[in-house]
């Protein structure tokens, strides 16, 4: 019974990592200001690379957002992966130039990147931004990724959104508020409390030196977290620049959903397996306390799956109290629930109203259950490899 019990607490107190992490994360983040400090003076000379697989129906759109915010030093590079389309010949019609990468073995958005920063070495940029195609970046985005990227010397995350199309369910609007809690709100904590952030895979910026050099051909599920953590451990660790926006719009195919949605959270459980213990070790070992911010923030666990995992302790260690009579299992539990209800409710008053009603937001439970055969999944047949997101103008 004992050996139970300290198991218990042991299991417990992990799960007050994660929570605890996320409950500073957004008290900081509700003190911090939205905005960049401006910088002064002439912007560098930008490359813009977009890797597109099968994208004609999409591309344009995101050209026509980058195009006005260009030099005329700057470039726009298009790079079409493994197409069977026409996304070459739309690009290059909206004024993109357009290179071509053929390999059936190679797939993937890191052999895409590779292939790009290969081409740009004829003519080196001083400050590279990686778009994906399905995104739009906001007015001034791109100059303010580009002076924040040269004044720090390292990688710079534009904050970047997933919207829910119109008329979406709840359960789309309880997706897109998750994100809003992974991909503004922790990020803009950490940077409150001067630290960095996680790549998000689009509206990236990296100054030459840094990405010329980096491990970009690897067909890594989450090649943009991945990338971002060999940054840091190489000492340029990304930090986050909330008043750059891109933003790109959920699938409405449940197929759509699901490759979107399986990619994404496998590819995160996964990172955080193999490289959160050894971030959280190398800070602490090495005292570099960029590591140890990044290995604590990859600790934090998708939303859902957070919720199911301290509610199911919560029940286990009541449970526990009403035939043991013993309550420090049960108290943790509590302190655990009450910090994770907060940091939900707090971020949904200060950024989420406007993205989801208090009464959907409480449907979450429901999309938690939801989500469990996804992670049933990742425990019985991970996904590992790189898997385009099903649009929803493909061809069926």
């Amino acid at each position: 019974m004992l050996a139970f019990e300290i198991l218990l607490v042991g299991a417990t107190l992990v799960l007050l990592l994660p929570v605890t992490v996320l409950f500073a994360e957004v008290v900081a983040a509700a003190t911090s200001r939205d905005v960049t400090p401006s910088i002064e003076g002439p912007r560098m000379r930008l490359a813009i690379l977009m890797p597109a697989h099968n994208e004609a129906s999409i591309i344009a759109d995101a050209l026509r957002t980058l195009i006005p915010q260009m030099n005329e030093s700057d470039k726009l590079i298009v790079i079409a992966d493994n197409c069977t389309d026409n996304t070459a010949a739309i690009a290059a019609s909206e004024g993109a130039e357009v290179i071509a990468r053929t390999n059936s073995v190679q797939r993937g958005k890191g052999y895409a990147l590779d292939f790009g920063v290969r081409h740009l070495e004829r003519d080196a940029p001083d400050i590279v931004v990686i778009v994906d195609a399905d995104c739009l970046v906001t007015a001034d985005s791109l100059d303010r990724l580009a002076r924040v990227c040269a004044h720090s010397g390292r990688p710079v995350q534009a904050l970047y959104l997933m919207r829910a199309p119109e008329g979406a369910g709840p359960m789309m609007r309880i997706a897109e508020f998750a994100g809003t809690l992974k991909n503004r709100i922790r990020p803009m904590g950490l940077g409150r409390m001067g630290l960095p952030c996680h790549l998000m895979g689009t509206g990236m910026a990296f100054p030459w030196t840094t990405i010329s050099t980096a491990r970009l051909a690897t067909g890594h599920i989450v090649e943009d977290l991945k990338l971002g953590i060999e940054l840091a451990r190489a000492g340029t660790p990304p930090q986050f620049c909330p008043d750059a926006t891109v933003t790109s719009t959920f699938p409405i195919s449940n197929e759509g959903i699901r490759s979107q949605r399986i990619r994404w959270e496998h590819g995160h459980l996964g990172v955080i397996l193999s490289d959160a213990p050894s971030l959280l070790l190398e800070g602490l070992t090495k005292m570099r306390l960029s590591l140890l911010a990044m290995g604590l923030d990859l600790s934090v666990p998708p939303l859902a799956l957070l919720m199911l995992l301290v509610t199911g302790i919560w029940l286990t260690t009541a449970l526990w109290y009403i035939f043991s009579a013993r309550p420090l299992p049960l108290v943790l539990a509590t302190i655990a629930g009450a910090l994770l209800a907060f940091s939900v409710l707090l971020s949904w008053a200060r950024w989420g109203r406007q993205i989801v009603s208090l009464g959907t937001l409480a449907m979450a439970v429901i999309y938690a259950l939801w989500k469990i055969p996804l992670y049933i999944k990742f425990i019985a047949a991970r996904q590992l490899e790189w898997v385009r997101s099903k649009r929803d103008t493909d061809e069926p």
